[in-house]
């Protein structure tokens, strides 16, 4: 089965001349539909260029990058627009809800733009709400909940279009320990019993360990990779906490 997403040699290159600073250097890698993956490595290493870039964000300056038979590396700006807002989803530490909305309509967003039925939205944000455990929220306004319920209800409105990739960067970063942990393991629900293909930026062990797989980045390439397979998440963490140590990622702010 072809992989959903194939990254093929890609480099992120700033500046010129003497200030040229190459963010991305050469890397390549795969994931398959299904998968729950991790990106870590020291500051500085390349884990949000890569993550910019592979969401669309932001261009490489050389290299392809297939979603599906998408090569999202040769498309025009308007393309990549509609491609971003059709098939991939994104949870971002700041949680770019709508004041003004309630969580029922923050959530319901993506259906509204795309036109979908009333009926259909209606019973996709009741399943949603369910699964991130928000569904007594669902009248109340952002200023209303807290900063886990404000995170669940972002997570809510970026998988409620089914996107064919979620793009998470540092998604417990601003959370207390309860609510980063109750997050992620909604996060693990819809992976492993919806299939959803997740990829995760963090510095944090903790929420690593919650995925299948951790790719290192250093100096803006691939370094290793862990694959968690029949390991309990509590050996997965400390061979992340290892691995850290070993490339030089920053453990004592992690533990």
């Amino acid at each position: 089965m072809k992989p959903l997403l194939m990254v093929r040699n890609v480099e992120k290159t700033y500046g010129k001349g003497a200030n040229k600073y190459k963010a991305l250097d050469h890397i390549s890698f795969e994931i398959d539909h299904g998968e729950f993956v991790g990106v870590m490595g020291s500051s500085g290493a390349g884990k949000s260029t890569l993550l910019n870039v592979l969401a669309t964000i932001d261009l490489p300056t050389r290299g392809d990058i297939f979603i599906g038979n998408d090569n999202i590396a040769k498309m025009d700006a308007e393309e990549l627009a509609d491609f971003r807002r059709d098939h991939l989803g994104f949870i971002f530490q700041d949680y770019h809800l709508l004041d003004s909305l309630t969580v029922r309509e923050n959530i319901l967003l993506p259906l509204a733009i795309a036109k979908k039925p009333a009926a259909e939205i209606k019973e996709r944000v009741e399943t949603i709400a369910r699964t991130f455990g928000i569904s007594e929220l669902l009248d109340k306004f952002p200023y209303q909940i807290s900063g886990g319920q404000k995170q669940r209800t972002a997570a809510s409105r970026a998988l409620i279009s089914n996107p064919k990739l979620i793009f998470a960067d540092e998604p417990t970063g601003a959370l207390d320990s309860k609510s980063a942990t109750d997050l992620l393991g909604s996060l693990s629900t819809l992976n492993t019993e919806h299939e959803a293909t997740i990829m995760m930026v963090t510095h944090d062990a903790y929420a690593a360990s919650f995925c299948r797989r951790i790719l290192f980045i250093k100096d803006g390439n691939l370094s290793k990779e862990l694959f968690r397979g029949m390991k309990t998440r509590k050996q997965f963490f400390h061979m992340i906490l290892e691995e850290l140590a070993h490339i030089g990622g920053d453990v004592h702010d992690i533990i």
